[in-house]
């Protein structure tokens, strides 16, 4: 099993705002990434989802780590949305920042799972949320994105100082 905890990329990070590659075949290299965004997950309680492209890697593939819940989803397409809900939204790649965000109330969603099985789930709720903000990710949207002009304004320092603190570390880092 993989312990190594994955370096999180932030806000400000170009990685983030890539779409994601389709992955059609989950291989070894893909079941290695997943053991350890697994891993990464469930060191802490605070943390539900990591989407791929949040350690820097362009796939499309993010992991949940909520009890009864499908955990690995590969190549996830929404196939269909229902009602609207709005919810406080955080964010691994915005650590300390959060938005009310409007997302649908129920979705289905077909996917891959880590042995290649095609699978369909319907969900809504909270686990709806979780999957449609990972799922963002793979398309390079991001949580500021959902926010409300005002909402983005009222937080415009706090994502400066993000910005540019992930810059630094990016420059730093070659």
């Amino acid at each position: 099993m993989i312990t190594t905890k994955l370096k999180i990329r932030t806000f400000g990070d170009p990685c983030l705002r890539q779409r994601s590659a389709c992955v059609k075949k989950v291989g070894p290299a893909e079941r290695m990434l997943i053991e350890a965004m697994l891993a990464t997950i469930g060191e802490k309680e605070t943390d539900i989802g990591l989407a791929a492209p949040q350690i820097g890697i362009n796939k499309q593939i993010f992991v949940v780590d909520l009890p009864d819940f499908p955990h690995v989803f590969v190549d996830p397409k929404i196939t269909r949305t229902e009602g609207k809900e709005t919810m406080e939204e955080g964010c691994l790649s915005f650590p300390g920042i959060a938005f009310k965000v409007t997302r649908p109330r129920k979705i289905w969603l077909d996917y891959l799972d880590e042995y290649n099985n095609p699978r369909h789930l319907e969900c809504e709720g909270f686990y709806a949320r979780v999957v449609l903000h990972e799922t963002d990710h793979l398309n390079g949207k991001l949580l500021v994105d959902h926010a409300t002009r005002k909402e983005a304004e009222e937080k415009k320092d706090l994502l400066g100082q993000l910005e540019n603190k992930t810059r630094e570390a990016l420059k730093a880092n070659g």
